[in-house]
């Protein structure tokens, strides 16, 4: 990761798809920039939780979140899981 700048600081990202690839990169290079990060997968729970380690192990925040964002029922879910986890001004 690089060094963080806190560019994000207090910004809460939810990137789907991020247990692995482009989705883990981008998750990791955001919470580097300081945001709290929902690493969201469909199906890849180890992933995720592999991604959310490396977070954490730089003194970075995340969460894992299982959701299927192409339906319509877990988006809620996720969101309140993320807003459980990070609160602040999540609408």
């Amino acid at each position: 990761m690089s060094t963080n700048t806190n560019k994000l600081s207090g910004k809460v990202a939810v990137v789907t798809g991020a247990s692995k690839g482009i989705g883990a990169s981008i998750a990791k290079n955001l919470a580097a920039e300081g945001a709290a990060v929902v690493v969201n997968y469909a199906t890849s729970k180890a992933g995720a939780e592999k991604v959310v380690a490396e977070i954490t192990s730089s003194g970075g925040k995340a969460i894992a979140v299982q959701a299927d964002i192409a339906k319509k029922t877990d988006i809620d879910p996720m969101f309140a899981e993320t807003k459980a986890a990070f609160g602040g001004g999540l609408r």
